[in-house]
């Protein structure tokens, strides 16, 4: 055996130690832990208004059973349907009736809000905070309905309470036929003596699904427009051990809590000056995650009263309307609740591009395949001056080795010979890197589109692809679904073979054209055992993408395609060896060229 072959031997003996050593020790613990979580409803923890400590919590219940300690007003619309609870006035009850849990057909439609009791409450509130005002309604004040009977556009509600103590309080809530919600609230003072009270609003999230946090590539968290900029703060930043909160002064702008697709924000009104605050009230082992805002102070004088208004939103982050909100109800920069990355002057382009595509061909399957050949074509003349300078580089691949063995003892020597070929065949190494720094951050941006935009979500395409946001439902291990049995069944390494070694008809095509893709590229100075660990790659990053959304996988894919094709007709035209015509040429017996 060689050394390079034993070095290969060696590597590849490590990799598949440390391939099993991380599915034992971290994969499958983690898939146990969030199944133990999921089954174990963790204990949910009392409301946290501004400047209030958490407090223990009983343990969760079943979402019905919360629901149900509360007398409640229902919420019907054509995109949502809950309820809100006239014990706090909270509104922590909402599903967002066009978009289901899953693909199925009889699929639950997606939980936005949560009430406090079940496991992972998550819900809103609207009040008032004042220094030494007694009486004010808290999360366990009971709100008498007024008027109305049922939420809907068009039809509003209105609770009210008075506090016995010269205070009466009024909440008028108002709907769209969307997720925009308007909570007017009024203050009557019929004591003796001035109050003065500030507005505030509150979103609250007490622990968060195992699934959720975890992205990676976008963001999950609090985030809000204050002070002229988005202020975005992940899940465990601000739950590490010692965070303080964050806090800022803003006249107007947004704050609230965003999943990878839905978003609970609040919205003062524009000239509204508020102190904002995101923080994680931990109790115990319960992290208590918090957005909320207070107003500036109203006195409110014997016989007056005072109004304010304020909006939610709650639900999908769809841009044109998050644009259409941002125009309507001025509301800055709204549009940036989704998260476009550091190089947004390329997404939101390329998602605008994409939407365009997207309307009018009506598959978004479709719609990434005409997006990645537009974006081929944009960069064609780069991208042809790159395969250019590295075809020429692979034709004198052989004279450049040859000159290396001449002058294996002269350094200096070979590499003078070395320039002097270059110069006579009028390559320049240097002239593909360039192409490809360019290209990067706008591969970089579609593939953000690809992650962040609701539209692929649920998305079918072809054949067995229902879902565009999932992986690739199809594995090897039952060839594709012909074998009637699911791996994942299997004892001891059914967890491996549906997590970490699923693979399916678009990841294998993914390795293959990429495994191309490598085969046609030239490997100048680089030694024998180097390039078998580079011919090891795509292989290698079959597996690592193989989890990966569907969407995805197609764009990878199909642009793998294009550059295939892009390479084969650069080395046809300047007359060089390449791993399809060698291919063809073993199949049919003629001479390759």
């Amino acid at each position: 055996m060689t050394e390079d072959n034993r070095n290969l031997l060696i590597f590849g003996v490590c990799a598949a130690i440390l391939f099993v050593i991380y599915q034992v020790y971290v994969i499958d613990p983690q898939a146990k832990r969030r199944q133990a979580e999921l089954k174990a409803h963790p204990p949910a923890a009392a409301a946290v208004m501004p400047g209030a400590p958490a407090m223990a919590a009983p343990p969760a219940v079943t979402r019905a059973a919360a629901l149900a300690t509360s007398p409640r007003v229902p919420i019907e619309t054509p995109a949502l349907k809950g309820s809100i609870s006239l014990r706090g006035a909270r509104l922590d009850d909402l599903f967002l009736t066009r978009y289901r849990q899953t693909t199925a057909k009889d699929s639950p439609p997606v939980e936005m809000l949560r009430p406090e009791g079940a496991a992972f409450p998550w819900f809103v509130d609207f009040g008032w905070v004042g220094q030494n005002v007694p009486g004010l309604p808290s999360a366990t004040t009971v709100w008498t309905l007024t008027q109305g009977t049922t939420l809907s556009p068009g039809h509003p509600v209105v609770m009210t309470y008075s506090n016995g103590q010269g205070l009466t309080f009024a909440r008028r809530v108002d709907v769209d036929e969307n997720y925009m919600f308007k909570f007017t609230d009024t203050v009557t003072n019929t004591g003796a003596g001035p109050v003065t009270l500030a507005p505030y609003g509150s979103v609250q999230r007490q622990g968060v699904p195992p699934e959720v946090g975890k992205s990676g590539i976008v963001h999950e968290g609090t985030i809000g427009y204050l002070d002229g900029r988005v202020r975005s703060f992940k899940y465990k930043d601000l739950s590490k051990k010692g965070a303080a909160a964050q806090e800022f002064n803003s006249v107007g702008g947004w704050t609230g809590i965003t999943d990878k697709y839905w978003l609970a924000s609040l919205i003062p009104n524009a000239s509204e000056q508020i102190h904002a605050v995101f923080r994680d009230a931990q109790d115990g082992d319960l992290n208590v995650f918090e957005a909320n805002y207070t107003g500036g102070a109203r006195t409110i004088a014997p016989g007056q009263q005072v109004s304010v208004a304020q909006h939610l939103f709650a639900g999908a982050k769809v841009v044109p309307l998050l644009k259409a909100y941002q125009t309507n109800l001025a509301i800055p920069h709204f549009d940036e609740a989704v998260d476009w990355g550091m190089f947004w002057f390329f997404t939101r382009p390329i998602f605008a591009f994409l939407e365009y595509i997207f309307a009018h061909v009506g598959s978004f399957g479709i719609a990434i395949l005409l997006l990645t050949v537009c974006v081929r074509v944009a960069f064609f003349p780069i991208a042809n001056k790159q395969y250019e300078s590295m075809t020429k580089m692979k034709k004198v691949q052989p004279l450049m080795e040859d000159l290396r063995k001449r002058y294996k003892d002269d350094p200096a020597k070979q590499q003078q010979e070395i320039m002097a070929l270059y110069q006579r065949e009028k390559v320049n190494p240097l002239a593909g890197c360039l192409p490809i720094l360019l290209q990067i951050p706008v591969f970089f941006s579609l593939y953000k589109v690809l992650s962040v935009t609701i539209e692929m979500r649920h998305a079918p395409f072809m054949g067995w692809i229902n879902d565009l946001s999932a992986r690739d439902p199809t594995t090897i291990w039952n060839l594709f679904g012909l074998i009637p049995w699911n791996p994942a069944h299997l004892p001891l390494v059914g967890g491996i073979l549906d997590t970490t070694l699923h693979l399916g008809i678009l990841p294998l095509a993914y390795g293959i054209t990429m495994w191309l893709t490598t085969s046609m590229t030239p490997q100048t100075g680089v030694d024998p055992a180097q390039q078998k660990i580079f011919q090891l790659m795509p292989w290698v990053f079959m597996f690592i993408m193989a989890p990966f959304a569907v969407g995805l996988l197609i764009y990878w894919t199909w642009s793998n395609v294009l550059t295939t094709v892009q390479q084969y007709v650069m080395m046809r035209r300047f007359k060089v060896e390449n791993p399809i015509d060698k291919f063809f040429a073993r199949v049919t017996g003629k001479a390759a060229g």
